[in-house]
């Protein structure tokens, strides 16, 4: 396979409510990566280093969600305008079933969009983020940073912030951080993150939702096989909010990767990419 680079796997599709930006790579059945959230944050540097391994097997497609700065924005809080579209972009491509990897942010819209339309998932893989804290703080530490840098955006809270995600701090390199607070630092992208993790939006989102279901309670009716991949280290989604999918989604199993913080896909790269791997190419066992 020639190199998997951003510009020769960008691609775009038009929609009814913008243009939403992706990367394609490979052949084979449909995989769905979604990103997670924070601040500079894309699917392309979320999966970038797992593209090549993946797109062996699969037709990889990184979506872009809007707000974060590549898709077209949208005046919607981010996590709202998330899972329409997902819808849309899946519509668009004329896509029915899929297996979906979602990061953090991205792995609760995956779970939403299996909870919903469980006839579009056949297997779902999330990588930290999804359930609710038992026995640690919440918000995590991760969480808390990053609701501090989207108030007063410094350098100095972005790299506070960016440790916060890794168990080992060397992966965070003078490279990333720059093109992290390049993007992160855009008016039009950080006044989006501000609707999602402003204080002010947050008491606001808290309100809203004190009436309604929450996003954990609803995980039961997953059907889809679900591989749920954690950081034993994860500081912004502790190892404890694990255990409510784990034991409340019907066909869960849960992979805990040592010395290893919220991006698991990053920090065990390989060890992370052989047991997804080895999940979504499992044969189905007769019932």
């Amino acid at each position: 396979m020639s190199e998997l680079t951003y510009e020769s796997t960008a691609r775009e599709l038009a929609t009814e409510r913008g243009v939403l930006r992706y990367h394609e790579a490979g052949v084979g059945p449909p995989l769905l990566m979604l990103h997670g959230s924070g601040p500079g944050v894309t699917g392309w540097r979320n999966f970038r280093g797992n593209l090549p391994v993946f797109a062996e097997f699969f037709r990889c497609l990184v979506l872009e969600f809007p707000g974060f700065g590549v898709s077209d924005p949208t005046d919607e809080h981010p996590m709202i305008a998330a899972p329409a579209a997902v819808t849309r972009f899946l519509d668009g491509l004329g896509l029915g079933q899929v297996d979906v990897i979602g990061n953090s942010m991205g792995g609760i819209v995956a779970a939403r969009l299996a909870t919903e339309q469980p006839d579009r998932v056949r297997r779902l893989v999330t990588i930290g983020g999804v359930g609710r804290n038992l026995f640690s703080p919440g918000p995590g530490e991760g969480l808390n940073l990053l609701v501090e840098f989207t108030e007063d955006p410094t350098r100095e809270k972005l790299v506070a912030w960016l440790h916060s995600m890794v168990y080992d701090r060397s992966l965070i390199t003078e490279e990333l951080i720059e093109e992290r607070w390049e993007q992160a630092t855009d008016p039009d992208t950080l006044a989006s993150a501000r609707r999602m993790y402003g204080r002010k939006a947050l008491r606001a989102a808290m309100a809203a939702s004190a009436d309604a279901p929450p996003p954990w309670a609803m995980l039961h009716r997953i059907t889809a096989q679900t591989l749920l991949t954690w950081g034993r280290d994860d500081r912004v989604s502790p190892l404890d909010m694990a255990i409510v999918p784990m034991r409340t989604i019907p066909n869960a199993e849960l992979h805990v990767f040592p010395n290893c913080g919220h991006w698991a896909m990053i920090e065990q790269k390989t060890a992370w990419e052989n047991a997804v791997l080895s999940f979504l190419m499992r044969k189905d066992e007769a019932r």
